[in-house]
């Protein structure tokens, strides 16, 4: 612990510098891929230095230890479905500091873990030196909808994605509202791989502006060992739920049954391909049904689905009448096709679900602090190395998260409460790292 101190103090005695190192696409490379079936994010992703921006009275600058990759990375990354300068271009013209954004490099990163260096005149929670984790939710506290729920404001946006700044650096500048306490018993790399994808399944499934999972339900999870699924694991199985995870290997099944699958399926046992039309989703749908049924005894009530295109259609047959399909994401195409029969006679809902609000996350990362969540972090690379570790996700060649370490010198740093930390347990707390 004294390490984690000395290292903290030494990063908040000095000045800010004037360029930091960050991971960033850069506005001239937009359309460097032209038709190209395969647009590898290593080509796009550049590190190098970007100037600092200055900080608004309620912003935070926080010195970034780890990040991690999400998939929207690799969208910013492949300048799809839109180039994302179009999103800092509109929030530019708000004018005042939202100018600064509109620049012709766009720093990357929707998570992080890291110390307070700066604070603005008007935040109040926070000083330098705190240990924090950053939302990627980034809101407008003064629009009367953010105040019901901040995923309803008309400038809600995501930090890193369609704003500048993003995680994937030494430096990010960040809202107030954006930061929570870090999880003393995890390490930079294992907290920064939590919030997002952590908050976004909560959401979707626990919260009161998803599916609302109770004890028994029988929840269909798509990408079970994906940074999303590996969560939805555990929320069911914590909440009293019968998580039925969807992978694709053998290798993977066996990581959904440590993370506490009841049930496991691989795609090629049951033949599931993309679908080429709604038939073959129903098709498809009713050789999952018939397995789920053989070992569970029932259909599901919820199906947890972020692939999008290649299994949406699927899930709204698959589950059972009243049953709920929650998305929050489409990684395999945004043009959803299905039986809208099966949807309204056996008075199904879907709900489209983003992100969560501060509310959800505060939750969810109470959850991490009691020790009832674990990160699913499967490797870590330098953020030197980003280019690497966003090509895998691309590549769906991950499992869990991918971290990157920014200012932290090398992994298993950042630890404050080694007693929880062994009650737990390494082994539990590193379940997809072999």
């Amino acid at each position: 612990m004294a390490a984690v101190v000395e290292l903290t103090d030494s990063i908040v005695a000095k000045a800010p510098p004037s360029e930091y190192l960050a991971a960033h696409v850069v506005a001239a490379d937009v359309n460097m891929f032209g038709i190209a079936d395969d647009k590898d994010v290593r080509k796009s992703i550049r590190v190098g230095p970007v100037p600092m921006p200055d900080l608004a009275p309620d912003e935070v600058l926080v010195a970034v230890m780890a990040s991690s990759i999400n998939y929207n990375t690799v969208w910013s990354a492949t300048f799809e479905p839109v180039p994302t300068f179009d999103f800092l271009r509109r929030y530019g013209k708000q004018g005042g500091y939202a100018a600064r954004h509109d620049v012709p490099h766009h720093v990357l990163g929707s998570d992080a873990a890291g110390v307070v260096v700066r604070v603005g005149d008007g935040v109040r929670h926070w000083k330098a030196g705190d240990h924090v984790v950053v939302s990627c939710v980034h809101v407008d506290d003064q629009q009367p909808a953010t105040h019901g729920d901040a995923m309803l404001g008309s400038d809600q946006r995501i930090w890193g994605f369609e704003t500048n700044f993003g995680g994937l650096a030494h430096y990010a500048v960040v809202r107030a509202s954006q930061l929570l306490a870090k999880p003393p018993h995890l390490t930079w790399e294992e907290a920064a791989s939590v919030l997002l994808c952590a908050s976004t399944s909560y959401r979707m499934l626990v919260g009161a502006n998803g599916a609302r999972i109770k004890q028994g339900d029988v929840v269909l999870i798509w990408g079970a060992t994906g940074g999303l699924g590996a969560y939805a694991v555990q929320l069911v199985k914590n909440g009293g739920g019968i998580p039925v995870g969807v992978v694709g290997s053998e290798e993977k099944a066996e990581l959904a049954r440590r993370l506490g699958c009841d049930v496991v399926i691989n795609r090629a046992e049951v033949g599931l391909t993309t679908p080429r039309d709604g038939a073959h989703a129903i098709e498809l749908g009713k050789a999952l049904g018939r397995v789920i049924r053989r070992e569970v005894g029932e259909d599901p009530h919820v199906a947890f689905d972020y692939i999008g295109r290649a299994t949406f259609g699927i899930s709204v047959f698959v589950v059972r009448k009243g049953g709920v399909v929650v998305t929050c994401g489409s990684s395999t195409g945004y043009l959803h096709e299905f039986d809208n029969r099966y949807l309204w006679m056996n008075l199904k809902r879907i709900i489209g679900s983003h992100a969560a609000n501060l509310q959800e996350q505060w939750e969810v990362n109470r959850l991490f602090h009691l020790g009832h969540l674990v990160p699913v972090l499967s490797a870590v690379h330098p953020l030197e190395d980003v280019g690497e570790a966003a090509r895998a996700v691309q590549l769906n060649e991950h499992t869990g998260k991918v971290g990157v370490l920014c200012l932290a010198p090398e992994p298993g740093l950042g630890v404050t409460d080694t007693g929880l930390r062994a009650r737990i347990g390494e082994e539990r707390l590193n379940l997809l790292r072999g």
